[in-house]
């Protein structure tokens, strides 16, 4: 399948996180997402460097100025469960506005089209690094990584865009 692009509907899909209980949950992406200006950022996987010194830290440090341009929502997807992700949110206590959401068994990266096979490096199928920007389920930037990449799929680079 191609990768999402500039001009597509955003598929729906049915990611997990944990409630204040540490209760497993599921919330679907249009449900996030429908009516709504929405950025949805992906990694290959929590708590690896890149991901947490990085690409996370420029979305929390800057979502205040994100929502300050009209963003609703910004959400972190992973190919992880929602335990790892839960715990991975935690060590940034500063954050106040992304979402952490997982994708277990990468269906919805799958559907997105942005799956990255790492099996051979014994690390199975995960994401490629991305940053979308949706309107209304629209697709308006789809900032995709080639390989181990950190180039456009930055907090920066979608500002610019907005």
């Amino acid at each position: 399948m191609a990768p999402i692009a500039v001009g597509d509907a955003l598929p729906d899909g049915i990611l997990a996180y944990l409630d204040d209980e540490n209760k497993p949950q599921t919330v679907s992406i249009h449900s996030l997402a429908a009516g709504k200006k929405v950025i949805i950022f992906g990694v290959p996987g929590a708590f690896t460097p890149t991901c947490s010194l990085k690409h996370v830290p420029g979305f929390v440090e800057r979502a205040e100025e994100l929502k300050g341009k009209g963003v609703d929502e910004i959400i972190c997807i992973s190919v992880n469960d929602p335990f790892v992700m839960n715990s991975w949110a935690k060590t940034f206590p500063e954050n106040k506005h992304v979402k952490f959401l997982a994708d277990g068994a990468a269906k919805y990266t799958n559907a997105l089209g942005l799956e990255l096979d790492l099996t051979e490096k014994g690390l199975g199928v995960r994401s490629r690094r991305f940053a979308l920007l949706v309107e209304d389920l629209k697709v308006k930037v789809a900032n995709v990584e080639s390989g181990g990449e950190f180039t456009v799929s930055s907090a920066e680079e979608i500002i610019k865009a907005l």
